[in-house]
């Protein structure tokens, strides 16, 4: 070989090396624009893992989010706090900032957009009708914005007035509406702020957001607006309850480029002024970024993949551990209601999504954050008198079926976390149970206490009947868990047997072949056929429906229904604690697998809502894990992507994102439980690396697309026969190992799943 080949061959080589010999950071596989299509209703700007800040475009006015992926509709500004992936009235959407060129003379500046691009921890745009390039990216709690100016004067405007979903009425049910703003011009570098509103989704009280923005510029023209009106050279605007703003202009300003850090605080300006101090005191847009991408690796590679994964499922998976990330929000040090030396989470949006299958992931994949929710929980219960099923803008509600934080407590106690204080969590858990809210129905504790723990059910004296009955029963369940491990005798017989209320519901008629279903009562005990509900308008016309039908009626409100986003085709299959029980109701094994294939042959499963989380695992306790995984892989393959639409419904806060993670690792929570239930795995292998410093191991030897199924496993070496694994033996460490087949096998269908 002469010298020229040689050293042509060290080059190919090397670049061998650097495009397939080193692992790309599982970071780069996340891609922020799944589900910002669709249903997903996604957010699509930079944020830390549960970043109070969440800097991002905003397009849409309706939508949680702000974003919209129609073209068409212009950009009206970037503002720094946003929710992701929920439904429902929108929160947030405070402090706009929007770049512009020419004169001034509207507080409305709106673009269309091209050349949107995002990545972890970064989001850019190109502002088409002044040709502003705009780059965002963010701290915990400071937004990082860039704007290149390419011709034109140089403006920015502050619009301390913004805020998503702008209610018309006074009292509209789930907009939000201005309580008043503020704003200041503190020198030619930096404005203050706030922005105070109150509504929303929660339907919550007043939230303020402080801001404090300071410019790498100087401004060398400048005013104010209240209302409508425009101020020139006046430097602040007092809080009238009008909404106010600040024009600024860096026509002498010796860059093209302005960047500015807007730091927000749910304190005060000076707080959030310090914030900025605190974590970006340098004008280095790149290292900010560098380090949000950072902190997404140190969390996300806990989980590794094996790179025989095809790069659709590695975006898949990663991006769905990247969305169980956004929220809750950890706000610790800016909590405007007490002190405390606890951590402070805010945006439980909502509990009755997350605790299914998102807070599982999290305490597998970093427990000591789930402690630090859990505390939070109990924080909260401690100063405001109950923990929340829903919590946004430092504000309970909405409640939209069980007490389910009880679900949080119990999980965690179960899976062994350690720092909580599990009496406080029992007696936050009993206060739930026994008190009722008093007129707060919508916004913490249990709705129709007095009808539950007397007439062991929930009557249609009182909406949402039917799951809260559903769920009031699991929540006891959870109560009973802990109760137990506590040595509290007394309190676990009584919340066992309460446990079993849901049955209090169940009524032997027929539909489609399938006998008893969880169907409304009177407070007299006497069934009910239909029950009428009345419309989203709340008008005095009523509508009669059928809790059996899977096409309801356009205008039944899930507010006010006998179930909340579902139906009995659905709750019916909703008993998490008692599964053997259910299947006895439903008249044994074969009985069981017949309901089952009924639900999913007619379209009665819902993929895009959390009632049926774990329905397509209940073949397992009739032994059939085999059919589990059919319906999950039918599930999967058919419902997600990592297209923009690739998630099938409102992401609710990473819920349905932590639904595909742990289907595609081969397990699946029943939350509350101390185990896992197996499935077949999307992964010739992936490794937990635990924060205890142990690596737990999943590998599928002969995994194909067609061999697909569990012929049998062997636990760190000795043979393994259940399908279901406890979580004490993944935090011990270890491998669980799958021989894979093409047909089904007699694995797992003897050692059924315990309750």
């Amino acid at each position: 070989m002469n010298r020229s080949s040689f050293i042509l061959l060290i080059f190919l080589l090397f670049i061998f090396w650097v495009n397939e010999g080193v692992s790309q950071p599982c970071y780069s596989y996340i891609d922020p624009f799944i589900g910002s299509e669709g249903k997903g209703n996604v957010t699509v700007g930079p944020s830390v893992p549960f970043g109070m800040v969440k800097p991002g475009p905003d397009i849409n006015r309706f939508a949680n989010s702000g974003y919209s992926p129609d073209t068409l509709m212009p950009v009206y500004g970037f503002s720094q706090v946003h929710v992701s992936g929920t439904g429902g009235g929108a929160k947030y959407g405070n402090v706009l900032l929007m770049p512009y060129s020419g004169e001034f003379n509207s507080t409305h500046q709106t673009s269309l957009r091209s050349n949107e691009q995002t990545s972890v921890g970064y989001y850019g745009v190109k502002l088409k009708k002044w040709n502003i390039n705009v780059e965002l990216t963010t701290s915990a709690k400071v937004a990082f914005h860039k704007y290149n100016f390419s011709t034109g004067s140089k403006g920015i405007l502050i619009d301390a007035g913004a805020f998503l979903d702008e209610g018309d009425a006074p009292f509209s049910r789930e907009n939000q509406h201005l309580v008043g703003s503020e704003i200041e011009i503190v020198s030619d570098h930096e404005v203050r702020g706030y922005n105070r509103v109150r509504g929303g989704w929660n339907n919550g009280a007043a939230y303020t957001v402080y801001f404090y923005a300071v410019f790498d510029q100087p401004f060398n023209e400048y005013g104010t607006w209240k209302g409508n009106q425009l101020f020139k050279r006046i430097k602040e605007q007092a809080d009238t309850g009008e909404k106010t703003g600040v024009f600024l202009s860096f026509d002498k300003a010796p860059s093209d480029q302005v960047q500015v850090k807007i730091g927000i605080s749910f304190l005060s300006s000076l707080k959030a002024k310090q914030n900025i101090e605190n974590e970006i005191p340098h004008w280095d847009f790149d290292k900010v970024l560098n380090d949000c991408q950072q902190q997404w690796e140190e969390l996300i590679s806990r989980i590794e993949i094996d790179e025989s994964a095809t790069e659709e499922q590695k975006i898949m998976f990663y991006t769905a551990l990247y969305h169980t990330m956004l929220m809750p929000v950890d706000r610790t040090g800016e909590n405007p209601l007490w002190i405390s030396d606890q951590p402070y989470y805010d945006d439980f949006y909502a509990i009755w999504d997350t605790y299914r299958s998102s807070h599982p992931l999290l305490t597998l994949i970093s427990p000591s954050r789930q402690t630090d929710i859990v505390n939070a929980l109990l924080d909260i219960y401690r100063y405001d008198g109950y923990m929340p099923d829903a919590r946004s803008g430092n504000y309970n509600g909405r409640t939209q079926g069980g007490s389910n934080a009880d679900v949080l407590i119990a999980d965690a106690f179960v899976k062994g976390l350690k720092g909580i204080d599990y009496k406080t969590g029992l007696q936050a858990m009993l206060k739930d149970a026994t008190v009722p809210p008093g007129g707060k129905e919508e916004k913490e504790g249990r709705g129709g206490l007095a009808d539950y723990n007397t007439l062991g059910y929930i009557s249609d004296r009182f909406v949402r009947a039917g799951n809260r009955t559903m769920e009031y029963a699991f929540n006891d369940y959870c109560i009973a868990t802990v109760a137990k491990g506590l040595g509290n005798t007394k309190v676990y017989q009584k919340y066992l047997r309460q446990s079993g209320n849901w049955k209090n519901l169940w009524r032997d008629i027929e539909n489609h072949g399938s006998k008893g279903f969880i169907m409304p009562k009177d407070h007299k005990g006497n069934w009910i056929d239909t029950i009428y509900c009345n419309g989203p308008k709340a008008t005095e016309e009523y509508v009669l429906y059928n809790p059996l039908s899977k096409e309801w009626p356009v205008c039944v409100c899930w507010w006010c229904g006998f179930f909340y986003e579902g139906t009995s085709w659905e709750y019916s299959l909703m008993v998490p604690h008692d599964v053997p029980g259910l299947i006895e109701k439903c008249g044994g094994n074969e009985a069981f697998r017949k309901r089952l294939d009924t639900f999913f042959a007619n379209d009665y499963y819902n993929v895009a809502n959390e009632p049926s989380f774990l329905t397509p695992n209940l073949y397992h306790w009739i032994g059939r894990p085999d059919l589990s995984s059919q319906r999950i892989r039918k599930i999967v393959d058919g419902n997600y992507n990592n297209s923009r639409s690739g998630i099938p419904g409102n992401d609710d806060s990473g819920s349905m994102s932590s639904w595909l993670a742990f289907h595609m690792m081969g397990l699946y929570p029943n939350a509350g439980h101390s185990y896992y239930l197996i499935n077949s795995p999307y992964f010739k292998q992936s490794v937990i690396h635990q924060e205890n410093g142990k690596n737990f191991a999943i590998k599928a030897k002969n995994l194909s697309d067609i061999n697909v199924y569990i012929q049998s496993a062997t636990l760190n070496g000795e043979p393994y026969n259940k399908a279901w694994l406890e979580h004490g033996n993944i935090i011990a460490g270890g491998e669980l190992v799958f021989e894979m087949g093409p047909e089904p096998s007699d694995w797992g269908t003897e050692l059924l799943p315990p309750e």
